[in-house]
């Protein structure tokens, strides 16, 4: 098993404890990771590999999409590398920050028909993959980083998200 050094913080929203929200994002990412190195070939460093996890609300994170990346909005999920990613390659031990907008999250649940903690595992998976340099601009690296969620997902006993609708 991948090690992971996971660390949560809730800054607002109407989050679970951050004791669960630990141990539940650990259970999602730790998979994740898993799958990297033992199906993709995706290596990692001998300790644990560091993230943080910021849970917010949509006035936060509108602010932090707006300071870093130019859109006055709220979104989903943001991810932040600590350092400069390849697809493929290691980013190495610190690999950066994941921010998650509550009401965001629960307004896309509920119109998507699912499980909070579905799409929460969804959009934590869709993180951590933007920090090893997975992206959906171009059609071809959609789907390459659409592929590896889903499969990520199968693993964990959760549907195809992108099988009836437009990617996040």
């Amino acid at each position: 098993m991948t090690a992971l050094d996971i660390q949560v913080s809730v800054d607002a929203g109407d989050w679970p404890p951050e004791d669960e929200l630990q141990s539940f994002s650990a259970s999602v990412l730790d998979a994740a990771a898993d799958f990297l190195a033992r199906e993709e070939g995706q290596p990692f460093p001998g300790e644990a590999a560091e993230l943080s996890l910021l849970f917010t609300d949509d006035r936060s994170i509108r602010a932090i999409n707006a300071e870093w990346r130019g859109q006055d909005k709220p979104t989903n999920v943001l991810s932040f590398p600590a350092f400069p990613v390849t697809p493929g390659k290691m980013p190495g031990p610190m690999l950066g920050d994941i921010v998650v907008a509550h009401e965001t999250l629960k307004r896309e649940a509920e119109e998507l028909g699912k499980p909070f903690e579905a799409h929460l595992t969804h959009l934590l998976i869709h993180g951590f993959l933007h920090l090893f340099g997975y992206d959906h601009i171009e059609d071809e690296e959609a789907e390459r980083m659409e592929g590896l969620e889903t499969r990520i997902l199968a693993r964990l006993g959760l549907s195809d998200p992108y099988g009836d609708r437009s990617p996040i």
